[in-house]
C-alpha cells in the first residue's frame, strides 16, 4: 500500500511554490443507473498526514469509514454536495459532475489557495492544478474521494432499505447482474437515473 508521505509529491511542489490551503476535489458515482452523483472538496493539513489515505476504491470498507472518521475530525475544511438523479437526468453526467464539484468548492468555509482537480476543466476563481488518476497519486484528492465514497455509500445503503429487489447496499447503484435483472423485472425505482436506465429498459 502506498503511504501518504508518497501521495504528497504534487502537494510538496505546490507548497515550495507558497500554497497553503490546497484543495482536493473528486467525485463518486458518475457510472450507477441509480443515486446522485457525490462530490468532495477537502483542504487538509499537510504537516500531519493521515496514514492509509488512498483512492477510496483501493481502500476496505471497514477501513474507510474509520479514515472517513480521521479526515472529518481533522480536515482544515471540508464540503460534500450530492447532485440527484434528477439533476443528473437534466443536465447530462458530465455537467452534472462540474456543476456538482463546483458548489463543494464554492461552499468551503476556508477559501482554497489552489485547487488540485482529477481532470476535469472546472470554472472557478480559483488556480487549478489537473492530475490524470488523481484520486491515485494525490493525498488531497485521495482524501475527497474517501469522504465522496462514504458519504454515497451511506446513502445508498439508507435507499437499499427502501428498495431492497435492486441490491443496492451492494452495488451502491452501478449496474451488476443482479441489479439489472431486478430492473427489467420491477422497473425503475424513484432513485434510477432515467438516462442510464432507458435503453436496458428497451425505451427510447
Amino acid at each position: 500500500m502506498i503511504s501518504a508521505k508518497e501521495l504528497m509529491f504534487y502537494e510538496n511542489q505546490l507548497i515550495e511554490k507558497g500554497y497553503k490551503y490546497i484543495c482536493g476535489v473528486d467525485e463518486v458515482g458518475r457510472g450507477p443507473l441509480a443515486g446522485p452523483v457525490t462530490c468532495a472538496a477537502v483542504i487538509m493539513p499537510l504537516d500531519d498526514l493521515i496514514e492509509g489515505v488512498n483512492d477510496s476504491k483501493k481502500v476496505a470498507k471497514k477501513k474507510r469509514e474509520k479514515l472517513y472518521d480521521s479526515i472529518m475530525e481533522k480536515a482544515v475544511a471540508v464540503s460534500v454536495q450530492s447532485y440527484d438523479h434528477t439533476k443528473i437526468d437534466e443536465m447530462n453526467i458530465l455537467n452534472a459532475t462540474k456543476a456538482c464539484m463546483t458548489e463543494a468548492i464554492m461552499s468551503l468555509p476556508v477559501a482554497p489557495d489552489i485547487v488540485i482537480v482529477d481532470a476535469l476543466t472546472l470554472d472557478i476563481p480559483y488556480k487549478t492544478f489537473g492530475i490524470i488518476h488523481g484520486d491515485a497519486l494525490s493525498y488531497s484528492i485521495a482524501a475527497a474521494s474517501i469522504v465522496a465514497k462514504v458519504t454515497r455509500d451511506r446513502f445508498m445503503e439508507q435507499k437499499a432499505l427502501d428498495y431492497p429487489q435492486y441490491d443496492f447496499e451492494h452495488n451502491m447503484g452501478y449496474g451488476t447482474a443482479k441489479h439489472i435483472a431486478a430492473l427489467k423485472e420491477f422497473g425503475k425505482c424513484p432513485i434510477h437515473r432515467d438516462s442510464f436506465t432507458r435503453g436496458i429498459l428497451g425505451l427510447k
